[in-house]
């Protein structure tokens, strides 16, 4: 995070990008992103006409702006994705995993979040709901305190009056509530760098998910804790936030990354039933509902016109979707392989929506090929904010083609969740270096329907022009193809 103290005056006197004269009228527009957690590309109604899944609201948004289907988070799973969603800078450059049960930051000194860039630029910065990049726990944590195998840290093990260090405030955000990670202790909600509620209880899986694993890792609850309450209670707190006075009056930054629809799958009570797919299909169906009211919120508060809405999600879905496929005849990928954890498309090309009244022009759909690093340049593009030295390496500036003036400038992207696994995109190419581009296990009989056989070679190469779902090894065929993609991912690797 940049500290100079002169960064926020210098950059206050930056210019905005241009803009139509409308728009200019408005001042600097507010930026609200909501990132789906878990979510496939084929989860998205406008996206599969044959999903089970209703999302009215998601559809509305794609119809009132632009649809990006070739759009891509930076990993396979959740803490790198947002990482490099905030810095614009891919995080293997510096990890592959995630921020563990009670793990500390991923940031460090000389970061510059897009947060922090637009707090500098004069707005409002608020986030709302999962974090899961880390804090640092050791700063409450008690003199001994260590966790119980399969029961984890007790209650007692931290000093919950205490301000926990190096979480959202201490990285651009003036503001935060949430529960930090849904299925990871502690099971509280936390406001800015405190607990609202000391946990005083032992994890206890309340309700029962509706669909698979709890996945919910031992340590301290709070009393009455729910799993159900926490995409309702995080909505509420967004539409409180924005009924306050100060959005009328200072541009905001709100990041709203939803819980949902990852496990545990806890649908409330009045979306049961809802959908044709099942606890998940439900729960997503919930998960609209809630987008609604956001966008409702922004409505009767007069902020729509000038907000831009930025939908996307942090990988593809959890391996449940499999026997969704069987049980349901839902297809949370779409036409795509691969799960959440894999570098095949389905791990990571996720839905990506921008609606930008007076701008992006309604029902706009775009195949160019997106990287969701690419946020941090086009957002300090629109809001006119410098992007310091050294920071958003890897981001590139997409306002033009959100305008429809010209096609994607990203010529190329990399994929990867573990350090061993990559794969390199450029055009309709794209190369894996392992036999298997599958981290979560696929199912013997998923396997002989799609008719996925073994891999003789060490590597593989796709046309995704005319095999989208990745079924077609040609490696062998045209391994000159596959030696360029080879250098440019160990080029792209090597640069700092």
């Amino acid at each position: 995070m940049i500290r100079l103290p002169h960064l926020a005056a210098f950059l206050a006197l930056l210019p905005l990008a241009p803009l139509s004269a409308a728009q200019s009228k408005k001042g600097p527009p507010n930026v609200v992103l909501v990132y789906a957690d878990d979510m496939g590309w084929g989860d998205l109604g406008v996206q599969n006409p044959e999903s089970k899944i209703p999302t009215p609201n998601l559809d509305r948004l794609a119809s009132e702006g632009l649809r990006c289907t070739d759009a891509h988070s930076s990993s396979g799973i959740c803490t790198p994705s947002r990482f490099a969603l905030l810095t614009g800078t891919h995080h293997w450059r510096r990890f592959h995993g995630i921020a563990n049960v009670f793990g500390p930051s991923v940031f460090r000194e000389g970061d510059v979040t897009m947060a922090s860039m637009l707090k500098a630029r004069g707005y409002d910065t608020a986030c709302i709901g999962k974090w899961h990049l880390g804090w640092d726990w050791n700063a409450v944590k008690r003199e001994g305190a260590k966790p119980v195998k399969g029961k984890g840290f007790a209650p007692g093990d931290f000093d919950w009056e205490k301000s926990i260090p190096d979480g959202p405030t201490a990285w651009g955000f003036d503001y935060y509530f949430g529960d930090d990670v849904p299925n990871f202790p502690p099971y509280t909600w936390l406001e800015n760098d405190r607990v609202v509620t000391a946990p005083t209880l032992p994890l206890k899986v309340d309700p029962k998910p509706a669909e698979g694993s709890a996945e919910s890792r031992p340590g301290p609850m709070a009393e009455g804790w729910r799993q159900d309450m926490v995409m309702p209670r995080l909505t509420a707190r967004v539409e409180q936030w924005l009924k306050e006075d100060a959005r009328k009056q200072t541009p905001f930054f709100l990041y709203f990354p939803w819980t949902s629809p990852h496990a545990p799958i806890t649908p409330a009570v009045e979306f049961k039933g809802s959908t044709e797919a099942g606890g998940y299909g439900d729960f997503l169906h919930q998960s609209d509902a809630h987008l609604g009211r956001v966008l409702k919120a922004l409505r009767e508060q007069g902020l729509a016109d000038n907000t831009i809405v930025i939908f996307t999600a942090d990988n593809g879905p959890e391996h449940y979707a499999y026997p969704r496929t069987r049980d349901f005849g839902h297809r949370s990928t779409g036409p795509l392989r691969g799960l959440k954890r894999d570098i095949f498309e389905g791990g990571h090309r996720v839905p990506f929506l921008v609606r930008w009244p007076g701008v992006i022009e309604a029902g706009r759909v775009s195949d160019g090929l997106v990287g969701q690093v690419d946020l941090f340049r086009t957002i300090a593009a629109v809001c006119g904010a410098e992007v310091p030295d050294g920071a958003a390496v890897d981001s590139v500036d997409q306002l033009a083609v959100w305008q429809g003036k010209e096609e994607s400038p990203r010529t190329f992207h990399i994929h990867n969740t573990y350090k061993d696994r990559w794969a390199v995109r450029r055009g309709d190419w794209l190369y894996v270096n392992a036999k298997d581009g599958a981290h979560s296990r696929v199912p013997e009989w998923y396997r002989k329907a799609e008719g996925f056989g073994a891999n003789p070679l060490d590597g593989m190469l796709f046309n995704l022009g005319e095999d989208l779902g990745q079924r077609i090894n040609v490696l062998a065929e045209h391994g000159d193809v596959a030696d360029t993609l080879r250098a440019l991912l160990e080029s792209e690797r090597a640069r700092k």
